[in-house]
């Protein structure tokens, strides 16, 4: 007999706000958010999701809508779910929760998504130093496919997959995420030799109850209040998944989480319909609506056996990912190299953050000569299918990153009709004036009113001149 449709467990109303759902969503993590349903090991079940800021980003001609944004709304979820055996049994804190995501796609009738950078004020983003002002590109399927009319003479396959899948902490995990993060902001980027060359804030984002959405706990009860003031944002990824941002969790992929509390509590989100490796932007995928079709399985004691904890307990732990068969195919890319010195040609210690950073700006930087903006790239760059690497992290002083992007995603006739068959280098001088063609319109951008210094690149400057 040919299995059953899916089950719907979780419906979503693209036109209704994120509480006023059939069952209520939530956006934080914690022990004691009730699940909203059972699901059981062995079927295949569907969950339907809104995009990460629950409609507050639109389809329009204006990023004033991200300049503005609220970030304690991050993330509106869907869940949790509580997971059963075929006898009826929940998953046990210590067992494993294996979590096949069988399909998956953006909600029927809402095809579109946004990639953005945040205001520098207000969240900012991986290269906030360079790109202070909130900026916003739009972007629309065509089946597998996505194109941006802010960022013309790209198209290309995306990668969908779910930015979070994680399972509820126990109270003894939550407390050891609160107190590990409330302890790195009290000591401020003064501590931290990193935020001398990174300027995304705040070091950690801690409980608030402002915008807290808990699903079926009643807002204004005691239990809300305790709850919204000790439950965890969910912006990082922890020892319970979470926000991982793993672009290749598409089709036919697996993810083996920890349970911690009983039912496993598991909860989905922040749907994506293409991501580069890092979303460098922050707000970088092309963010959307989806849905989720699930089959999950109860490894009894899977944490002992396959998880070792690298911490002083055994709850600090991390899932286990399983890439899945679905990939677009890419036979050509131009690779970026970065080191471990930032822009003012100060040396670190192997450190990856600061190669990589080096790579996605040497990207931008390069892309920019063929017509675009550096504020169309960066995006680009954030959302499109491109490969981040950890080359070397041996070889002192010097971490190697690099940033691959694939060639194909460019409008080849666009090209040819400069003179230029793609954008690798050539002899000769890359192509200017009425050779090369604007990527007009822009993206959508606003003004950066804050008095933050913007980071300088003085070799680039004194080419320039």
């Amino acid at each position: 007999m040919a299995p059953q449709t899916p089950r719907l467990v979780v419906p979503i109303d693209v036109k209704k706000r994120p509480w006023e759902q059939r069952l209520p969503l939530h956006n934080r993590w914690h022990p004691h958010i009730p699940p909203v349903a059972d699901v059981t090991e062995g079927e295949i079940f569907r969950v339907e999701m809104v995009d990460w800021t629950g409609g507050r980003i639109g389809d329009n001609n204006s990023a004033a809508d991200v300049k503005t944004v609220d970030l304690t709304v991050t993330h509106y979820l869907s869940g949790p779910l509580r997971v059963l055996d075929a006898k009826g049994v929940a998953a046990k804190p210590g067992d494993l929760l294996a979590v096949e995501i069988c399909n998956l796609g953006p909600l029927p009738g809402d095809e579109w998504g946004f990639t953005a950078t945040f205001d520098r004020e207000n969240g900012g983003g991986f290269l906030t130093d360079h790109f202070p002002s909130a900026t916003k590109a739009i972007w629309y399927f065509e089946g597998i496919y996505a194109y941006s009319p802010h960022i013309p003479g790209v198209r290309f396959p995306g990668l969908t997959h779910p930015g979070i899948v994680g399972t509820a902490p126990s109270p003894e995990l939550l407390s050891i995420w609160n107190e590990r993060e409330k302890k790195l902001a009290e000591d401020g980027a003064g501590s931290l030799t990193l935020c001398e060359v990174l300027h995304q804030r705040p070091l950690a984002s801690l409980p608030t109850a402002k915008n807290c959405l808990l699903g079926l706990i009643e807002e204004g009860t005691p239990e809300w209040e305790r709850i919204a003031n000790e439950a965890a944002r969910t912006i990082p990824g922890r020892e319970n998944g979470g926000n991982c941002d793993i672009k290749n969790l598409s089709r036919g992929s697996k993810v083996y989480l920890p349970v911690f509390v009983d039912g496993a509590n598991l909860s989905t989100g922040d749907m994506h319909f293409s991501q580069g490796d890092g979303e460098v932007s922050f707000c970088g995928a092309i963010e959307m609506s989806g849905f989720l079709e699930l089959k999950c399985e109860i490894l009894r004691g899977g944490m002992r056996e396959y998880l070792t904890p690298m911490g002083p307990t055994q709850l600090h732990v991390n899932p286990i990912f399983e890439i899945g068969p679905m990939e677009p195919r890419f036979s050509e890319w131009l690779v970026f190299e970065g080191i471990s010195v930032d822009e003012a040609g100060r040396q670190h210690y192997l450190d990856a953050t600061v190669a990589y950073k080096r790579a996605v700006l040497n990207a931008i930087d390069y892309l920019s000569k063929f017509g675009y903006s550096k504020e169309q790239v960066y995006l680009l760059l954030s959302c499109c299918p491109c490969e981040g690497r950890i080359s070397g992290i041996v070889d002192s002083p010097n971490a190697v990153a690099t940033l691959a992007i694939p060639i194909a995603i460019f409008d080849q006739y666009d090209y040819d009709a400069m003179g230029a068959k793609d954008i690798r280098p050539k002899s000769g001088k890359v192509p200017a004036g009425p050779r090369i063609v604007k990527r007009t319109p822009d993206v959508l951008k606003c003004t950066y009113d804050g008095n933050l210094p913007i980071t300088p690149n003085p070799g680039a400057e004194k080419k320039s001149t």
